[in-house]
């Protein structure tokens, strides 16, 4: 775990983010090196079929005339290298560990990206994220979730006994999920004890995690009880407060840390080695500011401190829903995150004045928490691009997009509409392989995801 203040440090068991960067930068790039283009990956030039993808970003082809057709997602590459960057002095301008949670993006190529810069690790939600992250490298994982699958307990304990290098770390938040991981990694006959995390929950009515503190410390006692667990840290998801305001997460973040103070004063750290760290980790990415200044009022230990930030979908950010929530509105002097989504579409029918068709629908693009929003219109005629004033998306289909166009507004069959998408962890996982597309209209990189 990350030294106190110095976000990404590690310990002595692992080769820190800069050689796991390298490490899964590798891997990817023997992936990429392998496969090629077919049919399974949309949008793609049909000429490019049967060259690898490394071969076709070699090529830098042009967005508009490189023979890709509609619809077809792509990234901004300024955009990805600004919002990469901007994590990254923020983390360590608030002493702050990071593993963005790769459920948002499961690009390899991006976790290598964060790796790279300064991230501690990467968050996995369940156990076969965490499968992908360890094909490809990744030698830290979050694990924020209670795993009692016996498969999969068994997988990581043979990942953690043939690895000395990986660390694992999951939550427990119940007696009976310590029986049943303790059942299972005993009939795997585990050598190394699972770092685990009591998760405090987010209050009544909200998602997982144990509801009171006198909880926790039973739920701690289990793992003290049994000798495949080694109870590190402290763990939540301030996002789940009911009814958020600064207030009310401000107020739980402040009980996550006195969950934190009192377990280290009652002794409940002790599996920990003087080289070791209490792990104490939150963070999604609507409140990270909050956990950033309650995180700041964590006293002095036994032991140094991890303070772990989880946010996953600033890589992408959107035009939507964390555009309203991102903490970057109430501290705008810590710099600004970009959105990195385009969905380019094809208008395919005009039938009446006030509507027209795209060919983007449910299949493409997110639609869970906000409809696409319409940015820019590309000209069939001239390839012009203006901006896509007066025209709304008002719903979709499998495979179409509804726009409401207002009186006057130019947009005919055959023009492209550029499309702004809301919530990135359901814009990426339609997606196999997404092209990266830089300012002057190259493609340079492809992502692929592994959902």
């Amino acid at each position: 775990m990350a030294a106190e203040g110095t976000a990404g440090s590690g310990n002595t068991r692992s080769a820190g983010p800069a050689g796991d960067a390298v490490a899964v930068a590798e891997r990817c790039a023997a992936v990429l090196a392998d496969e090629r283009i077919d049919s399974r990956f949309k949008g793609l030039p049909p000429d490019a079929e049967g060259l690898t993808v490394g071969a076709l970003a070699a090529e830098a082809r042009p967005l508009f005339s490189g023979g890709f057709t509609t619809p077809l997602l792509t990234l901004s590459a300024e955009s990805l290298d600004a919002n990469l960057a901007l994590l990254e002095t923020y983390t360590v301008r608030h002493g702050l560990a990071f593993a963005p949670h790769g459920k948002t993006s499961m690009s390899p190529q991006l976790f290598a990206r964060q790796l790279r810069h300064g991230a501690w690790g990467i968050t996995a939600a369940v156990p076969h994220q965490a499968r992908v992250y360890r094909d490809h490298g990744i030698r830290r994982i979050f694990l924020a979730n209670e795993v009692v699958d016996p498969v999969a307990l068994a997988w990581i304990s043979g990942e953690l006994d043939a690895d000395p290098e990986f660390t694992c770390v999951c939550y427990v938040d119940s007696v009976r999920g310590v029986e049943l991981m303790d059942e299972a990694l005993r009939a795997a006959g585990a050598r190394r004890a699972l770092d685990v995390v009591v998760e405090l929950g987010a209050g009544e009515g909200a998602r997982t995690g144990l509801r009171t503190e006198a909880e926790c410390a039973v739920v701690a006692d289990a793992v003290a009880a049994v000798s495949t667990l080694r109870l590190v840290g402290v763990a939540g998801y301030e996002g789940e407060v009911p009814g958020a305001t600064p207030e009310r997460v401000g107020a739980w973040l402040r009980r996550l840390v006195a969950l934190a103070v009192e377990f280290d004063r009652a002794g409940r750290f002790a599996g920990l080695s003087g080289g070791e760290e209490i792990l104490v980790s939150a963070g999604g990415s609507a409140w990270f500011d909050a956990v950033a200044e309650a995180f700041a009022q964590i006293p002095e230990l036994s032991l140094p401190v991890c303070r772990l930030l989880r946010s996953g979908a600033y890589v992408s950010h959107d035009d939507g829903h964390y555009r309203t929530l991102t903490p970057f509105n109430r501290v705008p002097e810590e710099g600004e995150l970009r959105a990195a989504f385009r969905l380019w579409t094809q208008v395919v029918s005009r039938p009446a004045e006030g509507q027209a068709f795209v060919n983007a629908g449910k299949r493409d693009a997110a639609y869970d928490l906000h409809l696409p929003e319409a940015q820019v219109v590309r000209s069939a005629r001239d390839g012009a691009l203006r901006p896509a004033t007066g025209i709304t998306v008002t719903g979709l289909s499998d495979q179409h997009g509804w726009l409401a166009t207002e009186p006057g507004t130019a947009l005919e069959v055959g023009d492209w509409v550029g499309l702004g998408l809301s919530h990135p962890c359901t814009s990426f996982d339609k997606w196999q392989l997404i092209p990266v597309v830089r300012e002057d209209g190259a493609v340079v990189e492809y992502l692929r995801t592994f959902f």
